[in-house]
């Protein structure tokens, strides 16, 4: 059964979520799916490929995060993944979840890190696939990055600045992902709320390098403490995040695990899903080696 609903959180954010699967209040530990920050992102359209699946095993909430979808468009720009994780963590006390396994790719990523940093007594488990916020302060951003975080500058979005971002720097194969998928996404760009305030941009103003730093994780010195059981997945063709992320994970964090997945690039959960389906269900309930 899924239904989909909206609640009000923290006093005025609203956040639109999906619950699907079997009831697992009495008995495990729900999944929470945290969709990507690039242009139009929602939850149910980054998981197309893995709700169903997880679903027969597992309860699945999919959120879309502040910012993005249904949700309120009030994410702090001082502290995005710190706004994101409260966000986040509202929902799940709302629905009374007090642990969760949390899957995050990319800026959905970033948010499950931080949630598990500040609050580590609610992450059960974590899959981090291709995450945001992995060494960005120690080097140029790449490519993928800069035409995301210029999405919404110059001449403004646009169906074919869309369209080259996703066939060229978020997949593999360029032809993986339909039209109608990219048509959907540029609609949900556009909504005039998101594109005076897009949720992912670069910081500036006078904070702007104390915000970059709180958002590079490797200078977190909570890192080497996170004892939350981690698998990290990551494209071997990212061209957006690193792949040189999963190792700086691994070298950091003392229960963590990596996959490098081959022939993929940012969106390891919809390229390759069938592999990602199998993994995610066999770690979250430990019959993962």
């Amino acid at each position: 059964m899924t239904t989909s609903h909206t609640v009000t959180v923290n006093g005025d954010t609203e956040i639109f979520y999906t619950d699907s699967g079997v009831d697992t209040t009495d008995t495990g530990v729900p999944i929470v799916l945290l969709h990507g920050g690039g242009p139009g992102a929602s939850g149910m359209s980054n998981y197309a490929r893995n709700v169903d699946a997880l679903a027969e095993h597992f309860r699945v909430i999919v959120p879309d995060m502040p910012g993005y979808g249904g949700s309120s468009k009030n994410l702090s720009q001082d502290d995005p993944f710190g706004s994101l994780a409260d966000g986040i963590r509202a929902l799940l006390d709302h629905l009374g979840v007090e642990k969760a396994h949390l899957v995050g790719n990319s800026y959905g990523g970033a948010c499950a890190l931080r949630l598990a940093l500040d609050t580590p007594h609610r992450a059960e488990r974590m899959v981090l696939m291709g995450p945001g916020g992995i060494g960005t302060t120690r080097g140029a951003p790449t490519k993928g990055l800069s035409t995301l975080l210029n999405y919404y500058g110059g001449d403004g979005p646009s169906r074919s600045k869309l369209e080259h971002f996703i066939r060229t720097y978020l997949v593999y194969d360029a032809e993986s992902v339909s039209a109608a998928a990219i048509d959907e996404r540029y609609t949900a760009s556009i909504v005039p709320e998101v594109v005076a305030h897009p949720p992912l941009r670069r910081p500036s103003g006078t904070s702007a390098l104390k915000t970059l730093w709180r958002m590079d994780f490797t200078r977190d010195k909570r890192l080497p403490q996170l004892r939350t059981r981690t698998l990290i997945l990551w494209g071997r063709d990212d061209k957006v995040n690193r792949p040189s992320g999963g190792q700086m994970l691994v070298d950091r964090m003392p229960d963590a695990d990596l996959m490098m997945v081959a022939r993929t690039g940012h969106w390891v959960q919809f390229e390759r899903a069938a592999l990602f389906n199998r993994v995610v269900a066999a770690f979250c309930d430990g019959t993962y080696a």
